[in-house]
């Protein structure tokens, strides 16, 4: 018996951390944090240009090949083509890490590399993708979502928005940011900082891609966008997690109490004056589906034809489907065309089995999705 408690860990994925933002967000700042402070980890950062990030020399030890350690035991390399061969190669080294930060260079799209994570078979048999995060210039923000997708992409896609430079915006400033960044992506869990200081076990291991564990650690994941960094993780204020039977109110910026409309058509939106220009040009949009109990034969082509001919804009999906006659859970998530799902666990006695889905993409027709989704219940009408 002992045997096989002191194997288990053994076969545990290393958990990578994709870090996105555009240059001057602060990333270099959080990366060489990460390798210099003395957290009692073992982390590989992996840059794309070792010469844009800034290493302080004096904290490296020693170097072989591409591989550069510190003295805190973390290691950087550099990735100059393959990511999977470099992955490989940090994973042959002896010793283990607590995990591994991908560093995306600032104009990059996270998806591929999301996606040799989510995908690769050799290196998901020792990897999990733990979260996508991304870091913002509060200051900047709103201009950079007017003159490039990309930076829109990248908050649309994270789990982890970390907001920062706050304190060279004021309070009014840092609330429109922070509207947008819901905008754009209701279900992020927020961060606000100055100088990159977030604390690092509120953005490493955070399992906020394994969409199991975002579920466990807040059941409300799929419901409204989160609101611990108001007042804390701990705080025991009500958050609003009181949903209507309505699929619009997925949005609470502001608190429980607020009067706005969150819809999904950011027109209707009725935003502080300054948040107003910088949503008018986001064109991202989260679409929030709630239904009962679906038919496994219906749901399971319906998911397959949309991210067939949706996928491109369809940047994230995640949800929780309840299938008629089936006992457990079945969890769902997917990256623009490559869909997953697992059963999850039993539902619980007097938990509610209805189906959440979260589509956050461009160019969706809502009532279209809606419309089919519904038709995948158990109950609705087999089409004519």
């Amino acid at each position: 018996m002992t045997d096989q408690t002191t194997e288990a860990p053994a076969a545990k994925p290393i958990p990578v951390t994709v870090l996105t933002g555009y240059l001057g967000a602060g990333k270099t700042t959080l990366l060489n944090r990460i390798l210099s402070e003395s957290h009692g980890k073992k982390y590989a950062v992996i840059v794309n240009e070792f010469g844009e990030i800034g290493i302080d020399n004096d904290l490296i030890v020693e170097s072989d090949e591409e591989i550069y350690e510190m003295n805190n035991g973390c290691v950087c390399c550099t990735v100059r083509g393959d990511l999977i061969r470099v992955v490989e190669g940090l994973m042959r080294r002896p010793g283990r890490f607590d995990g591994i930060i991908v560093e995306t260079t600032g104009l990059a799209d996270p998806v591929p590399v999301a996606q040799t994570f989510f995908m690769d078979d050799d290196v998901r048999a020792k990897t999990e993708l733990d979260a996508v995060i991304a870091l913002v210039d509060a200051k900047h923000l709103p201009l950079r979502l007017k003159d490039s997708r990309e930076a829109e992409d990248q908050i649309a896609f994270a789990d982890v928005v970390v907001v920062n430079k706050t304190d060279l915006v004021t309070p009014e400033e840092l609330a429109v940011i922070e509207e947008i960044v819901r905008a754009i992506n209701p279900t992020a869990r927020i961060h606000k900082t100055t100088r990159s200081g977030v604390d690092l076990a509120r953005v490493l291991d955070q399992g906020a891609f394994n969409l199991e564990r975002a579920l466990e650690n807040d059941p409300h994941f799929l419901e409204h966008g989160h609101e611990d960094h108001v007042c804390g993780p701990d705080c025991d204020h009500d958050h609003g997690h009181h949903h209507h039977d309505h699929h619009h109110d997925h949005d609470h910026t502001c608190g429980p109490d607020c009067g706005h409309d969150h819809g999904h058509d950011h027109g209707h939106h009725h935003h502080s004056p300054g948040a107003v220009a910088a949503i008018h040009d986001i064109t991202v949009k989260s679409i929030s589906l709630r239904g009962g109990e679906m038919n496994p034969d219906r749901f399971f082509p319906w998911i397959q034809k949309i991210t067939q001919t949706e996928g491109p804009n369809i940047l994230r999906l995640k949800g929780i489907i309840a299938f008629a006659g089936d006992e457990e859970r079945y969890v769902v998530q997917g990256v623009h065309m490559i869909v997953e799902g697992d059963h999850q666990r039993p539902w619980k006695d007097g938990e509610k089995r209805e189906s959440r889905l979260v589509f956050i993409g461009r160019n969706l027709d809502f009532a279209k999705i809606e419309q089919s989704f519904l038709a995948c219940q158990a109950t609705a009408k087999t089409p004519a």
